[in-house]
């Protein structure tokens, strides 16, 4: 039983934020889904009785706005992000690197602090922050500079997320997710470069398996905390990258 708990998940479209949002659905949270747009979020609840946020996670405004609309915040899924093509570092624009640090640094930043505002002055008091960090948070895949960058980035705000939530009741945890197979893991089907400069094929896996993680955690008593979780295709280069 949920007890009525309340979750919000960014980038609830599609991929790895529909999966989950719909796992939670089933176990019968109460759903908020956020993403830029509206169609689409209609389209993860697919008749469930869920709360759709059109948001943009980069303007403050909007993210302010679709939290005001929560009286209550157990859990956030921080869930959206964007990737850039593959290239080396001087081969990629700063429009490049300003589209996935805005969503993925500065938009994890705005939506977890509009959580912690949130669940800080709620009562009763405290909730849980799920940062999607990536395998790309512990080593990168070659010419993914921003994306590796802003990883990294969501890291270093889980860890301090962790520290600073403690006086008030907040747990802060981040799961890395390595090939689930959703429109963005396509590609490794198919083949992707590799450490060694060759191209090859990659394992996946079934993106539910992610979602079930998020609701593992999500579930757990606020004295509990997974701090770090890592998910992935069994055989997929990871702890041989590089």
């Amino acid at each position: 039983m949920t007890d009525g708990k309340t979750i919000l998940i960014t980038g609830a479209g599609s991929g790895i934020g529909r999966a989950t949002a719909r796992a939670f659905l089933a176990a019968g949270w109460r759903v908020a889904l956020m993403g830029r747009r509206l169609e689409a979020l209609a389209e993860t609840a697919d008749g469930a009785a869920a709360l759709l946020l059109a948001a943009d996670v980069r303007n403050p405004n909007d993210v302010d706005a679709a939290f005001a609309k929560l009286p209550r915040l157990d859990v956030l899924f921080n869930n959206a992000g964007i990737s850039a093509p593959a290239a080396t570092i001087d081969e990629i624009s700063i429009e490049q690197w300003l589209a996935v640090s805005n969503t993925n640094i500065t938009g994890m930043f705005l939506c977890a602090r509009a959580a912690f505002r949130l669940m800080r002055a709620q009562m009763p008091r405290g909730g849980r922050i799920i940062n999607n960090g990536s395998i790309s948070a512990h080593v990168p895949r070659p010419g993914s500079a921003p994306y590796t960058m802003s990883k990294h980035a969501v890291t270093g705000l889980t860890r301090t997320l962790g520290l600073d939530g403690r006086p008030f009741d907040i747990a802060a945890g981040q799961i890395d997710i390595g090939n689930a197979l959703t429109d963005m893991a396509v590609g490794f089907t198919k083949g992707v470069p590799q450490a060694n400069g060759q191209i090859a094929v990659e394992p996946v896996m079934d993106v539910t398996h992610v979602a079930d993680a998020v609701l593992h955690m999500a579930s757990l008593p606020l004295s509990v905390n997974v701090p770090f979780m890592t998910i992935m295709a069994r055989d997929m280069p990871y702890i041989g990258r590089g």
